[in-house]
């Protein structure tokens, strides 16, 4: 018993007082404790920190929150790509008639036609006669120098003449090409001025020639006459153009062009282009 009071005499001036427990506070000493529980040391120096935990587990997921303001608006974007067609839609109500449009032209623009007539008396035999005084020949198929009609334009043409005559009489022939066609004979009876007349319908090619002219020996005596208050005419025109399944015929070989005047009536010189030429 001796020794342990001496043990612990020793460690209560070894210890002295804690501070720890506040100023004025008495250490109690508990001798059934040893030595290192009640007598402690000066105050080591603090540890360096230690490494960082691990993440703990997810938390469970919060309540929803309440809807805040709505924000503003943002600027437009860009356009999107365009979408399928649509299926189509009603047919609607039948619109209301148009207005008549104008008259239009047709494909084929065949025109040959001239009507002439004398400016004065002739007595010239076999022979054109040349008819100066022109009523029409916008085509100017109608020659006033030589008297005669050429043929530009195949097809049928309708001719007729009706003519002034003064003498004993005279005989006034059709001619194509040379050859009479048909002759009007007036046998001039009295002092007075007579009639002669006749048509025909002809069908032409292209380079036929159609004249009138007194035929025959003996007509010398006899004329065709004509002054301001008398006309002798002659016409033609063209009726039906010769077409081959929307063809116009032309001859081959063909003919030298006509003079520069008639050239803007060449044949098929059409405003249509489905008219072809055809060499037969």
């Amino acid at each position: 018993m001796a020794t342990v009071g001496r043990l612990l005499l020793l460690c209560v001036l070894a210890g002295g007082w804690s501070q720890s427990r506040g100023q004025g506070e008495e250490v109690a000493v508990d001798p059934r404790e040893g030595c290192a529980d009640w007598m402690r040391g000066v105050a080591g120096v603090p540890g360096l920190d230690g490494q960082p935990g691990r993440d703990g587990r997810e938390g469970r997921p919060g309540e929803p929150g309440d809807t805040g303001d709505r924000g503003v608006r943002g600027e437009t974007g860009e356009p999107g790509q365009p979408g399928d067609a649509g299926t189509p839609g009603p047919r609607g109500f039948p619109g209301l008639p148009g207005t008549q449009g104008l008259s239009g032209e047709g494909p084929f623009t065949f025109r040959s036609a001239f009507s002439v007539g004398l400016t004065a008396p002739t007595t010239t035999v076999d022979v054109p006669i040349v008819f100066t005084k022109t009523f029409y020949n916008e085509q100017h198929h109608y020659d006033d120098i030589s008297g005669k009609f050429r043929c530009f334009i195949p097809g049928q043409y309708y001719f007729t003449f009706h003519l002034t005559v003064q003498g004993e009489g005279v005989r006034v022939g059709l001619f194509r090409n040379g050859v009479v066609v048909s002759l009007t004979l007036d046998q001039y009876l009295s002092s007075d001025l007579d009639q002669a007349s006749g048509a025909a319908v002809l069908s032409l090619t292209h380079g036929d020639q159609v004249w009138l002219q007194v035929y025959g020996a003996g007509m010398e005596e006899g004329g065709v006459y004509a002054d301001i208050n008398n006309d002798s005419t002659f016409t033609g025109f063209l009726v039906t153009p010769q077409l081959q399944a929307n063809r116009c015929v032309l001859p081959n070989p063909i003919p030298d062009p006509p003079p520069p005047r008639y050239r803007a009536s060449f044949p098929c010189q059409l405003r249509s282009s489905l008219v072809k030429v055809t060499l037969v």
